[in-house]
């Protein structure tokens, strides 16, 4: 019983994966923020292709 202890104290102490979760929060942060960028821009973005598009198309 004790060896089982000691392994689990030894897997709590051990902060290799903090790294990586850090990380992953990181990313999961600026995907949110592009994802509410995106849906914040997007139509006026859209709109700007738009005209652009039309500008050329009716260009002789």
């Amino acid at each position: 019983m004790k060896m089982y202890f000691d392994y689990l104290k030894a897997m709590l102490r051990n902060k290799k994966g903090q790294g990586m979760v850090e990380y992953g929060l990181i990313i999961s942060l600026i995907a949110v923020a592009c994802i509410a960028a995106l849906l914040v821009l997007g139509p006026k973005i859209s709109t700007l292709f738009s005209d652009v598009a039309n500008k050329i198309t009716t260009t002789p």
